[in-house]
């Protein structure tokens, strides 16, 4: 069969599959093999588009003979087929067909790996949608309470959204991270997280945001007795002093350099707006009087 035209095999395995006065059910098992002979002869001659179509066939071959593994793994093929001849959207349908596939074989691990392809694939054409399959493949990690398999999910997607610039997003993707690291006692990539957002904050030149965020965090017990806090403090510090130097210093320092390659990048390019707008607004608010009447 190795030899054989890919095309007859096609057309042979259609037959099998469609109904006439001679043929009164589906011989899917036997039409199934064929799709997956054929999708491999035209996959060998780089014949994409065929190839692609020829393991959608064999996916849902696998699927009517009730072996969504088998027809997961061929969607997955389809969806690498069609990354290579650029057919975008086919790659998110078809990767989050497979997912679907893997989890109802109650496979997470696989099911989030598949939509993890298909980010990967998407990543410099179509980011905002590789950011979604990022977050889908977490969620799926995380209803299945593996957290601990998220993270390098969760740095693509911030690094994608620092990228793009959409710096609220790369905080809300951190902090999101650090949640994920709570649940499973992750202690230091949950700290090395919080002090993440806050520089993503601070690069995006927001000072204000970027305390609310070490003020919330520091709720946290083991937050706020680490390094990572520390460091924090200092940065925000510097900044309300408006000491450019030991900003810069802080930067390099060893706390620092144990962040994400993406995070250490932002870190030493700090400080990028102009100190003073916040030595200005802190020293405002330490003058503002007391609203009696708000008390909450």
């Amino acid at each position: 069969m190795a030899n054989s035209d890919p095309d007859k095999l096609i057309s042979k395995a259609d037959k099998l599959t469609k109904l006439s006065f001679t043929r009164w059910s589906a011989d899917w098992k036997s039409a199934t093999v064929l799709y997956e002979q054929a999708a491999i002869a035209y996959r060998l001659r780089k014949d994409y588009e065929k190839a692609k179509e020829a393991f959608e066939k064999a996916s849902k071959g696998q699927e009517m003979i009730s072996s969504p593994w088998d027809a997961a793994k061929h969607m997955e093929s389809a969806g690498a087929l069609a990354k290579e001849i650029g057919r975008w959207n086919e790659v998110i349908d078809l990767y989050r067909k497979a997912s679907e596939l893997y989890i109802e074989c109650g496979r997470s691990q696989p099911a989030s790996d598949a939509l993890a392809k298909g980010a990967c694939a998407l990543e410099d054409v179509a980011p905002d949608d590789a950011v979604k399959l990022y977050n889908n493949a977490c969620e799926i990690l995380e209803e299945d309470g593996k957290e601990q398999m998220t993270f390098d999910l969760y740095r693509a997607a911030t690094a994608i959204y620092v990228k793009l610039e959409k710096y609220t997003d790369a905080a809300s993707v951190l902090l999101r991270w650090a949640l994920a690291a709570n649940k499973c006692n992750a202690v230091h990539s949950q700290c090395k997280a919080y002090l993440s957002a806050v520089i993503v904050y601070l690069y995006a030149n927001d000072f204000q945001q970027a305390s609310k965020c070490y003020n919330d965090c520091s709720q946290i017990e083991t937050f706020l007795n680490s390094d990572q806090s520390r460091c924090a403090t200092k940065l925000l510090s510097a900044y309300e002093d408006g000491d450019a130097e030991e900003i810069k210093r802080i930067g390099q320092s060893s706390t620092i350099s144990n962040l994400d390659h993406v995070i250490i990048r932002l870190a030493r390019k700090l400080p990028t707006g102009d100190l003073k707008d916040i030595k200005i607004e802190s020293s405002r608010e330490e003058e503002e009087p007391l609203d009696e009447n708000d008390l909450t």
